[in-house]
């Protein structure tokens, strides 16, 4: 992991936001209800750049309230070695997580897309602190929240 720091995440009134992060998350919206084949389509509906939402598309998510559902879905990309999907899991397991799904792709190139939706009402930390372990874990590559 080297000695880069962690993302901090913050909670942030939508007035507050430059435009260019709303546009870019109507983009995702469109991309993702199916509104929009494809980025050209969907920056066009909204009037943006293709690479102002390459630039920032993984930078901002939606954030729906923690305290209606309590249910967190993550995606994590791990390297293709014995015990890595054990290792995240125990994380979770010991965070106070209760885990509701696993989806697991085949590994290609020696790493494999996992997305684990969780009811984290009991967890014992905070996300800050969840997301260290998560990317602190041998063999994780990336770990993002999706959705939640």
């Amino acid at each position: 992991m080297g000695t880069s720091k962690l993302p901090k995440y913050f909670l942030v009134d939508a007035d507050m936001l430059p435009e260019i992060f709303l546009k870019v998350m109507q983009a995702k919206e469109l991309l993702q209800t199916g509104e929009a084949d494809t980025v050209a389509e969907a920056v066009g509906a909204v009037g943006i750049s293709r690479s102002a939402f390459y630039k920032y598309k993984d930078a901002i998510s939606p954030f729906q309230d923690l305290k209606r559902g309590h249910i967190i879905t993550f995606h994590v990309l791990l390297r293709d070695q014995p015990g890595v999907l054990s290792t995240i899991l125990s994380i979770f397991a010991q965070s106070g997580t209760n885990i509701l799904t696993i989806n697991q792709s085949i590994p290609v190139s020696g790493c494999a897309n996992v997305t684990v939706s969780a009811e984290t009402a009991d967890m014992s930390c905070g996300m800050d602190e969840f997301m260290d372990r998560l990317m602190g874990a041998a063999g994780v590559i990336r770990a993002e929240v999706l959705a939640g």
